[in-house]
């Protein structure tokens, strides 16, 4: 039997996800003989390793400690992306009077009931990962602590697991801060902030990347009263300075106060409230909030692994692997967010292909080796509007030596963006100077994560700005912005002795 575990609150919805991610009467199967592969850890990057390498054949075990389908069912994209969208559908009403409807006073904004409708999605979507699905794929799933303890060899539950290869895949968690009082006072993080269901009317945020800017605005357009702490002068900061403007103005006017530059000097608290003491340009001040979000990144779980006793170097960023996601033990592969520095689901997935392609399909069998290099990675920041981002910023091909054109084209140029009132944004490509190679994009618009593949897929293929000019795209859509900016490039590059020559041949051809 597995150990209890209890998803707060603990209402019928997650006792559900319990009951298919860590059920309680599970009973591990018996290790027979040597499995072609051991998978430690249930996220995305584990249990896609483990699906398609029981999908071809190989013998196969799973070993999660805690909740099957990892960070991104339980505490990451699933119930974020389940609450932005209800805070989304709170702001669309609050702003409906524009489209023509009067909302009447008294309108009741329930927000445990959007808490609620995000659990029983998630409880939903968590059959997919669960145990029991994964086991009639013909995959061993062990629920315990997985820990190398020879070799070949992996204990968990008391029982040893032989191996001819494994693969790490045990995430990371999120980190807090060492800030005197914090820990006293309580603080959520992504892992825990999903247990709400009661709306907190002030909430302090600690970090402006995209897990404080996501929920920041979300939580804002319920209602709370929320400020963030940035330490840098801007938000997003990986992103292009004026595509995190667009959207730092749309979370100000959703009611987000921004307070960057500004360094937390301690927290105490009052009775039932949290004060956040700050110095901002050398002057001592003070936020009093009902609770307080922590978002500054995560930490990799290697931890009581027994990494050691196998030769599998690691440091704070994570395990280390090579280009094939090789350890520096060979027979031992990673993947996702323990050794990635592209902390998202789909980066995952993809590198959970590398890890089969290489650990179970050597060189001979004609398949080749699969490396990082070739990873083309998009990602995207679900705030609204949404930033996407794709392949190189400019700065990153001038640190290169590359010699960049940049073309931008803004959405309220473009008929749909406008219509549906959705028009604060931009579509951004750099393109290697003298060629149309695409290096790299960035979108800014209420659809990006949906729009950015277009890109993705081009340079994907090898297929540079000349294909988009050519290709065809239906009037009217926002995904226009996308075929304006190809144009734009196209008509830089209409050179004006060009032009000189086609106006000398329209006027030979009038007489």
């Amino acid at each position: 039997m597995s150990e209890q575990v209890t998803v707060f609150p603990g209402d019928e919805y997650n006792r559900t996800l319990v009951n298919n991610v860590h059920p309680h009467d599970w009973v591990n199967p018996e290790p027979t003989g040597t499995y072609n592969l051991v998978v430690i850890g249930a996220g995305t990057a584990g249990l896609v390793t483990a699906a398609i390498a029981a999908g071809v054949g190989a013998k196969v075990a799973l070993i999660e400690k805690h909740l099957m389908g990892g960070d991104c069912l339980n505490v990451g994209c699933v119930p974020s992306k389940g609450i932005i969208r209800a805070s989304r559908a709170w702001a669309e009403v609050r702003n409906a009077e524009k489209f023509g409807v009067h909302i009447p006073p008294g309108v009741k904004y329930d927000f445990g009931a959007a808490m609620a409708r995000m659990r029983r999605l998630r409880a939903h979507i968590s059959h997919t990962d669960s145990a029991h699905r994964y086991k009639s794929l013909g995959v061993d799933v062990f629920i315990g602590e997985g820990r190398f303890t020879g070799s070949d060899a992996i204990e968990v539950g008391g029982m040893t697991l032989r191996f001819k290869k494994a693969a790490i895949c045990t995430g990371a968690r999120a980190v807090t801060l060492p800030i005197p009082g914090l820990q006293e006072a309580g603080a959520y993080t992504n892992e825990t902030i999903f247990t709400l269901t009661e709306l907190p009317p002030r909430l302090g945020v600690i970090g402006a990347g995209p897990i404080g800017c996501e929920l920041a605005q979300a939580f804002a357009r319920f209602g709370s009263q929320v400020t963030v702490f940035e330490q840098e002068c801007r938000i997003l900061p990986r992103e292009d300075p004026d595509a995190g403007r667009v959207v730092e103005r749309a979370m100000t006017r959703d009611g987000v106060q921004f307070l960057c530059e500004a360094g937390i000097n301690q927290i105490t608290t009052r009775g039932t409230e949290k004060v956040i003491h700050y110095t901002r340009h050398g002057k001592a001040e003070e936020l009093v909030v009902e609770e307080i979000l922590v978002g500054i990144g995560r930490a990799p779980n290697v931890e009581g692994l027994g990494l050691e006793t196998v030769g599998v170097e690691y440091d704070k960023s994570g395990v280390k692997v090579n280009d094939r996601l090789q350890t520096t033990n060979p027979r031992i592969y990673a993947a996702g967010d323990i050794c990635s520095r592209y902390k998202f689901t789909h980066a995952a997935d993809a590198m959970a292909q590398i890890v089969i392609q290489n650990a179970l399909f050597p060189h001979p069998l004609g398949l080749g080796y699969a490396s990082m290099d070739a990873l083309i990675m998009p990602w995207c920041t679900f705030t609204q509007p949404e930033i996407a981002h794709v392949g190189m910023y400019e700065t990153d091909a001038k640190a290169k030596g590359l010699e960049v054109e940049t073309h931008t084209y803004r959405l309220d140029e473009v008929d749909r963006a406008v219509l549906d009132g959705e028009d604060n944004g931009f579509a951004r490509v750099h393109i290697q100077k003298g060629t149309d190679t695409i290096l790299g994009a960035t979108i800014v618009a209420a659809h990006a994560g949906e729009m950015i593949s277009e890109f993705t897929v081009l340079m994907r293929g090898g297929l540079g700005l000349k294909t988009l000019v050519g290709t065809i795209h239906p009037y009217p859509t926002q995904t226009e912005v996308i075929k304006k900016v190809a144009n734009a490039w196209r008509k830089a590059h209409f050179t004006e002795g060009q032009k000189n020559v086609l106006r000398k041949w329209f006027a030979w051809t009038r007489w």
